[in-house]
C-alpha cells in the first residue's frame, strides 16, 4: 500500500544523475503506480468484508489486517478484485433525485434507463394517467421522441460532437408534460448517457444564460483567489473553502490533500460552529479507495443529495455485454460502505470536487490523457439532504479550476526553489570533497545532516562508527550493517520509510526514534546512514479531540476511528524520502566510493584515467601537491566521468585563458572536438561581440570573482557551422590547488540557442506589435492590454480618442475598478453587469480558455453611450506562458449604429405594447368579476331548465375569458411546454359555449352556423382542458364565419365524430374529430401559413390561429386545413379519457 523500500543498483545511479528532473517524475509515477497496484486488493478486501458483514463492520481491525497482508498478493483473489472494480464503476444504481437514459450514438435507440425515468418524465399520455408508465419507455425507441423538438435537436447535435460534455447542460422538456430538465451528456463505451436533473419551473433558464449565471456567481470568488499573494498555499486553500461554502451553503467545506504515500489530510476547513472540526486530521489511504480516485479524475464533480434515499436500479438491453458504465454519471449512487461512513459521521449530503495539477513526464508528452494528477479534493458535507443545481455546481467547478491554476503556479514556484536547493547541495558536496575525506563530512560544518532532512546520521568507516543526532547505538548499527551486507549485498544502498516493513528483524528494538533509513555503500564494507523518526510525532490534531478517556467506537466507520487506525499505521513509519534528497545522497555516494577504493584498485585506475585527468585538472609540479595527487586521482576520475557525460556543456581554462577541458556536450553543440579545442585560447572560440565579455570573466575569475549567468555566443565548426553560432549561458567556478591558489577557471553552461532564437523573434514581434498598436492610423481598432495581474499595460491612440480617457491615466492602473468603473471617474461603463462580463472574460483568458466576443457598453466623449463588441486573446511570452490579455473593441459603423438604434426603438415599442397589454389585462378583470357576480345572483333566482342551460353557457364563456386573461406566459404556449389543465367537463356544454361565441358574428354577416351533434355527445363527460378546447374551436369557427362568402344560403357546419377505444377493463379513451366546413375559397392562404409558422409582423387573425393550433398540439391533438373546390374545412383531432 505504501512505499516499502527502494533498492538501488549501481547502473541506476549514473542514469539518474544524467537527467534528474525527468527521472524524478518517472520515479514518482512508478511509485504511485506501484502503490495503486498494492492498495487496490486492500480496497477490494475491505469492500468484501463490509458486504459480508451486517450492520457492525470492524473497520479498524480490517485495515490493520489488510495492511499487514498487503505484501502478499495471494490474499485477495484476482476475481474478487475484478468484481470490486466492476461494481465501483458499473454498479447499476443511480440516485433518485434524477433519472438516466442511455442510447446508441448512431441510431439514437434507447439501450438503458433508470427505473424512475418514465415516472419523472411523465411519459404516459396526459389523457390516460392510469396507463402503466413503463410501457411508454422501452428499449429500441428513439430517445429524441421523449423530448420536445428544441431539446431533441440539441441532443442530436451533441451526439455528433466528439466532446459532447462541453455542451452541458442542455435544457430539454418532456414531450408529454413539458417538465424542464437539465440534460447532462457523457460518452461511454456503448453509446451516450443522459443524466436528467429536474429544473425548477419558476426558474427555467436557457443553457447560455445558465452558463453566464455560473460565471457571474464565481466571478467575485475568483477575483479574491487571484488577488492573494503568492507563496502561501495554506492561505489559498483557506480562501477557497470559505468561497465554496458561501456559494453552496454546506455545513462543512474542507480541502483534503493526498500525500505522496497516498494518505490524506484535511489542510483547510470552513464550518458551522456546531459542526465538529476535522482540520488537521490524517486518514489512511483506504478511506478513499483508488477506484474512487480514478472516478474523481473522470468526473470531477460528485454530488450525493441524500445518502439515505434508496437508490434506483438501471435496467438495460440484454444485448449489452456488461453492465453500463456509470463512472461519468452525475447520478451514480454511492456504494454501501460509503453510505454507512457518511451516516456514521452525521453527514447526509455531500459535494466533492477534484483538484488536479499538471504532471510532466515523457509518458505524459506521448499521451496527453496522463497530463493530470489528483492532488486532492474539495469536500462539502451537510447534515440534511441538499441538492445543488447544475449551474451552481458548474460555478464551483470553475472556481476550483481557477484554484488549480493558482495551485500549479505555487507548486512550480516550490519546485524552482527545490532546484535551487539542489544546486546549493552540489556546491556543498564539492566543499566536502576538498576537505578531509571522508571524516570531514561528519566533523566539519556543514555536515551530512545538512544534506537532507533527517533526525540523525552515521558513518561506518574502517570498522568505526561516527554518529550525529538521533541514531541507533553502535551495537545496533553494527547489526544493521551486517544485515545489509548479508541480505542486500547485490545493491549499492537501501532507502525505506519503515525498517519493519523492509524486513529488518530487529526493527522493533529501535523504537519510534528510528523508523526510516537511507543507507548507501561507499566501499565494499563502509556505509553512510541517514535516519528518520516516526511520522506520528509530526501530526497536528488541529481541532479534533484526543482524550484517551473519551474513546470512539472503533468498530464504526467514523473519521475519528479512521484517524486512530492511521496512527496505528504510521507509528512505525517515517516520512518518505523525496527524490531530490535521494539525488543528493547518490551524488555524495558516487564521489566517496571512488575516493575510498582499495589501494590496489586505486593504482590500477590511476593509470587508466591519467590521460582523462590531464585535460580537466592541471597539477603544478610542486612536491607538496604531488603528495596528495594519489589521493585525489580516484576522486578526480569520478568527477571527470560525470563532467564528460554531463547533459550540459562544461569547459575549463588555465591561468593563461587556454582551454584545458572540453566535454562531450560542448563538442556536440559547437562541432569542435576535444582534441581541437584543448590548447586554444577561449577568446578565439567565441564571436567577436563576445570577446570583451570573455576577457572580463577571465580577469575577474583570476581574482576569485565568479560571475554567474553570463551569455556568450560561440563559433561553430564542421557540420554545425551551417547552423550558425550557439548561445551558452555560463557560470564561472574558480579552480584552486591545495594552497588555495587559483590555477584555472571551470565554466558550467546551458545551451540556450533555441530559446534565444525564439526570444529574438519574440522581441522583434513585440516591437512590431507595439508599433502597430500605438500607430495613429485610422485602420487600427481601439486596443487595450493587461498583464496577468489585471493592470492596464497599453491604451492605444484609437482607444484614447474613442473613450476620451488619456493613455497616461490608464496605463499602470487596474483595468477593472480603476480604468473601467461604474463611478464618475475613469472610463465609465453602462452598468455593473458589464464589469462582471469583462472580469469573467479576463479570468477565462488567464485560465487558458478560448473566449467569444461579448457586448461592451461604455460612455465616451461627451458622455455619449458607445455599444461595441469586445474580443480578447491571451498574451504569451517567449515560453508560451500566459502573461496577460490583449483586447479589441469592434465599434459598429454608422449604418450598423443606425440599425441598432432602429432595433432599440423597436424593442421600446414592443415594451410599450406589453405595458399596454398589461394595463388592459388588469382592468378587464373588474368587468369579469361583475359578470360573475351577476351570474351568481341569477343562479339563486327561480330559473327554468332552459334558462339554467344559458347561465351555464355564460359561465363557461366567463371562465374561458378569465383563462385567456391569465395566460401571461405566451412563450410557454409557443414552445409547447405549457401544462394543460385536467378536469372533468361535459362535452355538450363546451360545444354550446363555442357556438354562443360566433352567433353575433354569424348574424352580422348573415352566415348560418349549423351544429347537430350525435345524440351521445351532449351527455358525454370527459377529462381534460375544456376551456382551451373552447378557445381553439371558437377561434377556428369564427374565422370560418368571417371569411365565408355573403350569399343566400351560405352556411358553416360544426360536426363532431366520436370514437371510443378501450384500455384494460375500466379505461376508455374517446377520439374526437371536429370538422368545421365552410364554403370555398375559405381562409386566405397567408393566414393558413401563419397558423402553422410564426413570423414577425403577422396579422391578429394569424396570431389567433397560431395560438389555437399550439393549444391543440399541447393537448396532444392535431390541426389540418383541407381546401376543396366547393368547400374547405378545419379538421381537428384530439383525444380525452372518458369519465365513467
Amino acid at each position: 500500500m505504501r512505499e516499502g523500500k527502494e533498492v538501488l543498483g549501481g547502473s541506476s545511479i549514473s542514469s539518474r544523475s544524467m537527467n534528474r528532473a525527468s527521472s524524478r517524475t518517472e520515479s514518482a509515477r512508478s511509485r504511485h503506480d506501484a502503490r495503486v497496484v498494492a492498495q487496490t486488493p486492500i480496497d477490494a478486501s475491505l469492500h468484501v468484508a463490509f458486504e459480508r458483514s451486517e450492520k457492525r463492520f470492524d473497520y479498524s481491525s480490517s485495515i490493520e489486517f489488510n495492511v499487514s497482508n498487503s505484501r502478499d498478493s495471494n490474499v485477495v483473489p484476482g476475481e474478487t478484485i475484478s468484481a470490486y472494480l466492476q461494481k465501483m464503476q458499473r454498479g447499476n444504481l443511480v440516485q433518485s433525485f434524477g433519472c438516466l437514459i442511455a442510447f446508441n450514438r448512431e441510431s439514437f435507440a434507447v439501450i438503458a434507463f433508470s427505473e424512475n425515468a418514465a415516472e419523472m418524465l411523465e411519459l404516459a399520455p396526459l389523457a390516460v394517467p392510469n396507463i402503466e408508465q413503463h410501457e411508454a419507455l422501452s428499449f429500441g425507441m428513439d430517445v429524441r421522441s421523449l423530448f420536445r423538438s428544441p431539446g431533441a435537436a440539441a441532443i442530436q447535435k451533441a451526439a455528433g460532437f466528439a466532446e459532447s460534455n462541453l455542451l452541458n447542460p442542455i435544457l430539454v422538456h418532456s414531450k408529454t408534460c413539458g417538465k424542464p430538465f437539465y440534460a447532462i451528456l457523457h460518452r461511454v463505451d456503448v453509446g451516450l448517457v443522459i443524466d436528467l436533473e429536474p429544473v425548477d419551473k419558476d426558474d427555467v433558464p436557457s443553457t447560455a444564460a445558465g452558463a453566464l449565471y455560473s460565471y457571474k456567481v464565481a466571478a467575485k470568488a475568483i477575483s479574491r483567489l487571484q488577488a492573494l499573494p503568492s507563496g502561501n498555499i495554506s492561505l489559498l486553500c483557506d480562501v477557497l473553502v470559505r468561497e465554496v461554502r458561501e456559494l453552496t451553503g454546506y455545513d462543512r467545506v474542507m480541502v483534503y490533500k493526498f500525500h505522496e504515500d497516498e494518505h490524506g489530510e484535511v489542510i483547510a476547513e470552513q464550518r458551522k460552529l456546531d459542526v465538529e472540526s476535522y482540520l488537521g486530521l490524517h486518514y489512511p489511504s483506504t478511506d478513499i479507495p483508488q477506484a474512487s480516485r480514478f472516478l474523481f479524475m473522470k468526473n470531477k464533480v460528485r454530488m450525493i443529495c441524500d445518502c439515505l434515499a434508496p437508490p434506483v436500479k438501471v435496467v438495460q438491453d440484454e444485448s449489452l455485454a456488461q453492465p453500463l458504465s456509470l463512472g461519468g454519471s452525475t447520478l451514480r449512487a454511492p456504494h454501501g460502505c460509503h453510505v454507512q461512513y457518511m451516516e456514521n459521521m452525521g453527514s447526509i449530503a455531500s459535494l466533492v470536487m477534484s483538484a488536479t495539477i499538471n504532471e510532466e513526464s515523457e509518458e505524459v508528452k506521448s499521451n496527453p490523457l496522463w497530463g493530470q494528477k489528483l492532488w486532492g479534493l474539495v469536500v462539502c458535507h451537510h447534515r440534511s439532504p441538499r441538492f445543488i443545481p447544475f449551474p451552481l455546481r458548474y460555478a464551483c467547478e470553475f472556481l476550483v479550476q481557477v484554484f488549480c491554476v493558482q495551485l500549479n503556479k505555487e507548486l512550480e514556484l516550490a519546485a524552482q526553489t527545490k532546484e535551487k536547493h539542489i544546486l546549493q547541495i552540489q556546491t556543498m558536496l564539492c566543499h566536502m570533497i576538498l576537505r578531509e575525506s571522508p571524516m570531514g563530512i561528519i566533523t566539519q560544518s556543514p555536515n551530512i545532516m545538512n544534506l537532507v532532512k533527517c533526525d540523525g546520521a552515521a558513518l561506518y568507516y574502517k570498522n568505526e562508527f561516527s554518529l550525529l543526532g538521533v541514531t541507533p547505538t553502535k551495537e545496533q548499527l553494527k547489526h544493521v550493517t551486517q544485515w545489509l551486507l548479508e541480505y542486500h549485498s547485490n545493491s549499492t544502498g537501501l532507502s525505506t520509510d519503515s525498517l519493519l516493513e523492509a524486513g529488518y528483524p530487529r526493527a522493533t528494538e529501535l523504537g519510534d526514534a528510528v523508523c526510516g533509513m537511507a543507507a548507501v555503500r561507499i566501499s565494499s564494507t563502509d556505509f553512510l546512514f541517514w535516519f528518520r523518526s516516526h511520522t506520528a510525532k509530526e501530526i497536528k490534531w488541529g481541532g479534533a479531540k484526543h482524550d484517551p478517556v473519551d474513546k470512539d467506537d472503533e468498530r464504526r466507520m467514523h473519521p475519528r476511528s479512521s484517524f486512530s487506525a492511521f496512527l496505528e499505521m504510521v507509528k512505525r513509519r517515517s516520512a518518505p524520502w523525496e527524490d531530490m534528497e535521494m539525488d543528493a545522497i547518490h551524488s555524495l555516494q558516487l564521489i566517496l566510493r571512488g575516493s575510498l577504493q582499495d589501494d590496489a584498485h586505486n593504482s590500477l585506475r590511476s593509470e587508466v584515467v591519467a590521460d582523462d585527468c590531464e585535460r580537466i585538472v592541471s597539477v603544478p609540479e610542486d612536491n607538496k601537491v604531488l603528495q596528495t595527487v594519489g589521493e585525489l586521482q580516484t576522486v578526480t576520475s569520478e568527477i571527470v566521468r560525470l563532467i564528460q557525460t554531463a547533459a550540459v556543456p562544461i569547459f575549463a581554462v588555465d591561468v593563461s585563458g587556454c582551454i584545458n577541458g572540453w566535454n562531450a556536450k560542448a563538442a556536440e553543440i559547437t562541432g569542435l572536438s576535444s582534441e581541437q579545442a584543448v590548447g586554444s585560447p577561449l577568446v578565439h572560440l567565441v564571436m567577436d561581440e563576445a570577446t570583451d565579455v570573455v576577457k572580463r570573466m577571465l580577469s575577474l575569475g583570476l581574482q576569485g570573482i565568479e560571475e554567474k549567468n553570463v551569455e556568450i555566443k560561440f563559433k561553430t565548426y564542421g557540420p554545425q557551422e551551417k547552423n550558425g553560432p550557439v548561445v551558452i549561458v555560463v557560470n564561472a567556478c574558480c579552480s584552486r590547488d591545495t594552497n588555495k591558489s587559483i590555477i584555472g577557471i571551470c565554466f558550467f553552461g546551458d545551451d540556450v540557442t533555441a530559446q534565444k532564437m525564439i526570444s529574438d523573434k519574440y522581441t522583434k514581434l513585440e516591437g512590431d506589435y507595439a508599433g502597430i498598436v500605438r500607430s495613429a492610423c485610422p485602420l487600427i481598432p481601439p486596443i487595450f492590454v493587461t498583464n496577468e495581474e489585471g493592470i492596464c499595460m497599453e491604451w492605444n491612440d484609437a482607444m484614447e480618442k474613442l473613450s476620451g480617457f488619456n493613455r497616461e491615466a490608464a496605463v499602470g492602473n487596474m483595468l477593472v475598478g480603476e480604468v473601467f468603473t461604474v463611478e464618475d471617474f475613469g472610463c465609465r461603463v453602462k452598468d455593473h453587469d458589464t464589469l462582471i462580463r469583462l472580469r469573467i472574460l479576463l479570468n477565462r483568458i488567464m485560465a487558458g480558455e478560448n473566449v467569444d466576443k461579448i457586448s461592451f457598453g461604455f460612455f465616451g466623449k461627451d458622455d455619449r453611450c458607445i455599444d461595441a463588441l469586445l474580443s480578447a486573446n491571451a498574451r504569451t511570452d517567449s515560453e508560451v506562458r500566459i502573461k496577460g490579455a490583449i483586447c479589441f473593441l469592434h465599434v459598429a459603423s454608422t449604418e450598423l449604429q443606425y440599425a441598432l438604434q432602429r432595433q432599440k426603438f423597436s424593442e421600446q415599442a414592443a415594451a410599450n405594447t406589453v405595458k399596454t397589454l398589461s394595463y388592459v389585462k388588469i382592468h378587464i378583470r373588474s368587468p369579469i368579476c361583475g359578470m360573475i357576480t351577476t351570474r351568481h345572483l341569477m343562479e339563486k333566482s327561480d330559473l327554468s331548465s332552459k334558462q339554467r342551460e344559458l347561465v351555464r353557457t355564460r359561465e363557461l364563456c366567463e371562465d374561458q375569458l378569465a383563462k385567456i386573461v391569465n395566460d401571461c406566459d405566451i412563450s410557454a404556449i409557443e414552445e409547447g411546454y405549457l401544462i394543460p389543465d385536467a378536469c372533468e367537463f361535459n362535452l355538450g356544454e363546451a360545444l354550446d359555449a363555442v357556438m354562443s361565441q360566433v352567433m353575433s358574428l354569424s348574424h352580422d354577416r348573415q352566415v348560418q352556423v349549423i351544429h347537430d351533434p350525435p345524440r351521445e355527445i351532449p351527455p358525454m363527460h370527459l377529462m381534460g382542458d375544456n376551456l382551451r378546447l373552447q378557445q381553439a374551436l371558437a377561434d377556428f369557427l369564427s374565422n370560418a364565419v368571417r371569411f365565408a362568402p355573403v350569399s343566400e344560403g351560405s352556411s358553416v357546419v360544426l360536426s363532431v365524430l366520436p370514437r371510443k377505444e378501450q384500455f384494460g377493463k375500466n379505461i376508455h379513451l374517446v377520439h374526437l374529430e371536429f370538422r368545421i366546413t365552410h364554403p370555398a375559397p375559405g381562409i386566405p392562404q397567408g393566414l393558413i401559413q401563419e397558423m402553422f409558422h410564426h413570423s414577425w409582423g403577422m396579422s391578429r387573425e394569424g396570431l389567433g390561429l397560431y395560438i389555437s393550433h399550439k393549444l391543440i398540439k399541447i393537448m396532444n391533438g392535431t390541426v389540418q386545413y383541407l381546401r376543396g373546390e366547393e368547400t374547405s374545412a378545419f379538421l381537428v383531432n384530439v383525444e380525452f379519457p372518458l369519465v365513467n
